[in-house]
């Protein structure tokens, strides 16, 4: 599950994504999560966070998906006593290019990547795209 835009989305009208260096990205996802409330970020268990540039589609998904963040990993709802048997950190990739393509601001940006990662985060509790959506998060 993922914040996702249609494919082929025309991200800015101007074509011009917002300039933001590699660590002011780093540094606006770093206080996105320190914006989590402490009893659920305690709560996040064997979970990871990574940037990178951009979403690459793998076979068989349409290539012009533009992804914001994806979250890959088995939501905390769905665990049972097997899972810590050897299981790799659930990982949550937030994407740099699409966000900057999005946004045209500083202020966008920070708050782009704040509700990404919210997003993100919220799978790993198992909350769904649907339920995010009611909740207004998308």
């Amino acid at each position: 599950m993922s914040s996702q835009l249609p494919p082929g989305l025309p991200i800015r009208p101007d074509g011009m994504p917002f300039d933001m260096s590699e660590e002011d990205f780093e540094a606006a996802v770093s206080d996105a999560l320190l914006l989590i409330p402490r009893r659920l970020a305690q709560a996040m268990d064997n979970v990871a966070v990574f940037i990178e540039d951009d979403y690459v589609p793998g076979p068989g998904e349409d290539p012009d998906t533009v992804l914001l963040g994806l979250y890959e990993g088995v939501p905390l709802t769905e665990r049972d006593s097997w899972w810590e048997a050897g299981s790799l950190p659930d990982r949550i990739t937030i994407f740099r290019q699409p966000i900057l393509d999005l946004c045209s601001s500083r202020e966008e940006v920070i708050d782009e990547v704040a509700v990404t990662v919210v997003h993100e985060i919220a799978h790993h509790f198992g909350i769904s795209d649907e339920r995010l959506h009611e909740l207004g998060w998308d």
